[in-house]
């Protein structure tokens, strides 16, 4: 968990300016409703551990499950929030949706879904400070969220820095060693950064 940081943080200080597309790969949440528990945390660390898993053929449905239970606020009120963002995103209107992800979380901090559909927000308005600063905080609260890891991964490629990218993909396959988009992204970022011939 550490590592991750850790390598966030040196991201940010060597490619400040670069964004970090935090739901790109996998698309936004949709808000569940029942409230997030502690045994959901224990849920999580075994969906995790399972989809951790190489040759997991069911590892879809481990990563939705976990999808689902992430897309937790705990309220009513916040979920409400969240797909008002989620749905005005949809519609193109960024500023309602930023300001309607400001209100989640302002309201609710230790929410990582909150900042991680606000990073991308963010990100699609050209904000790009502010959607590293999201999702490192996306990654603080949950350093196992594949969606911002994997979405660091692929804009780092975009922007040409590949081996960051690459480093940010192989997190994503301890992660989930089994989607296969993870593996190709993998193998063309090995080309293009000469470590397949290491």
């Amino acid at each position: 968990m550490m590592a991750n940081l850790r390598f966030m943080t040196r991201i940010r200080n060597h490619l400040a300016a670069y964004v970090v597309a935090s739901s790109l790969a996998w698309g936004l949440c949709a808000p569940a409703q029942a409230q997030s528990t502690g045994e959901d945390e224990d849920r999580l660390d075994t969906l995790f551990a399972e989809l951790a898993e190489p040759g997991r053929e069911d590892w879809n449905r481990v990563e939705n499950e976990i999808t689902r239970i992430l897309s937790r606020s705990g309220s009513p009120a916040m979920d409400m929030l969240l797909r008002r963002g989620s749905d005005a995103m949809e519609a193109e209107d960024y500023r309602a949706a930023i300001e309607h992800l400001t209100a989640l979380t302002d309201h609710a901090p230790d929410f990582a879904e909150g900042w991680n559909a606000r990073a991308t927000a963010f990100y699609i308005s050209g904000e790009y400070a502010l959607a590293i600063a999201d999702i490192e905080r996306v990654l603080a609260l949950e350093p196992r969220h594949f969606s911002a890891i994997s979405g660091l991964a692929f804009m780092l490629e975009e922007m040409g820095e590949t081996a960051p990218a690459l480093r940010a993909m192989r997190m994503v396959q301890e992660i989930n060693p089994n989607r296969p988009n993870v593996t190709e992204a993998i193998s063309r970022l090995e080309r293009a950064t000469g470590s397949d011939t290491l």
